[in-house]
């Protein structure tokens, strides 16, 4: 008995036989260990202080502290997750905003040969499938691709968050650039002749007519800005979807869901729409009562 008492105090202890700083266990083998120290010893531990009941109090602390710790993780994990599909999607609207926005008020504004062609073809851009944007960008930027094999500086590599937002910025522009022609053309045309009559330049007419048509504007940026921060195809193709590099709530929701988390992935994908409609109140709040 005296030799079981030992072996259990090395067990519980370490091979120190220190008695007043119990080592922190994972798993059953704590609890194995534990119990076979109450056993050996009658149920009550060798060491002072504590009973049956302190050692369940004392198991329930070190859960605490495991859970506390995976809690932390899985936290430090979502946020850079959630920070990453922000950067992104709003480094890819502000690109695309630069850009569609100029380029639709010039196709609203101005007649000229190939006019109906090329809003055909931004109609057709604004129905593309994102994962044949991915597939597109993919083939550009790869080392055999003809961006790729250059080798500039400036040129986004593959599976990197600059890859991405080029994907993304592809797939608003079309959005941004169609909903936008269609607030501007819905403006009375004759302003803008009043105004050039007047004595103002191009530039300053067609301002006034973005201004008049600002509501539309907007909801050309939020559009857009909603098809980006949930597109999955293109940033899986182009990103890949690596953990602290690469991975964003979309690509991380298809992960959980793959693995059989659904719990996980349906909470990100709340934390997704939850954050999504947070940005949209406070782009409509800046717009004024213009909605009202």
């Amino acid at each position: 008995m005296r030799a079981g008492r030992s072996a259990a105090l090395v067990a519980a202890h370490g091979m120190d036989g220190n008695v007043h700083a119990p080592r922190i266990w994972k798993g059953e083998g704590r609890r194995a260990c534990l119990c076979a120290c109450l056993s050996l010893c009658g149920g009550r531990l060798p060491f002072p202080g504590i009973g049956e009941a302190g050692l369940c109090y004392w198991d329930r602390q070190v859960w605490s502290l495991e859970s506390i710790a995976s809690l932390a993780r899985a936290n430090a994990e979502l946020l850079q997750i959630v920070l990453l599909s922000l950067r992104v999607s709003a480094t890819a609207i502000l690109i695309a905003t630069d850009v569609g926005v100029p380029l639709g008020a010039w196709l609203g504004l101005r007649r000229f040969v190939g006019r109906r062609l090329l809003i055909t073809l931004l109609y057709t851009g604004m129905g593309l499938p994102p994962v044949v944007v991915g597939l597109a960008v993919y083939l550009l930027l790869s080392r055999a691709g003809p961006l790729g094999a250059l080798g500039w500086p400036w040129v986004p590599r593959l599976f990197t968050p600059e890859a991405m937002i080029t994907a993304q910025t592809i797939i608003a522009i079309p959005l941004v650039s169609g909903f936008t022609m269609a607030a501007v053309m819905g403006v009375d045309p004759n302003l803008r002749l009043q105004l050039i009559s007047l004595g103002a330049t191009s530039v300053q007419a067609t301002w006034t007519m973005l201004r008049e048509a600002r509501v539309g504007v907007i909801v050309s940026i939020v559009a857009g800005f909603g098809s980006v921060i949930s597109e999955v195809g293109a940033v899986m193709l182009v990103g890949g979807n690596i953990a602290g590099s690469t991975r964003v709530m979309t690509t991380a929701i298809v992960l959980e869901t793959r693995k059989g988390e659904f719990g996980l992935a349906l909470a990100m994908g709340i934390l997704l729409l939850g954050l999504t409609f947070a940005i949209n109140a406070a782009v409509i709040r800046l717009q004024g009562k213009s909605l009202v």
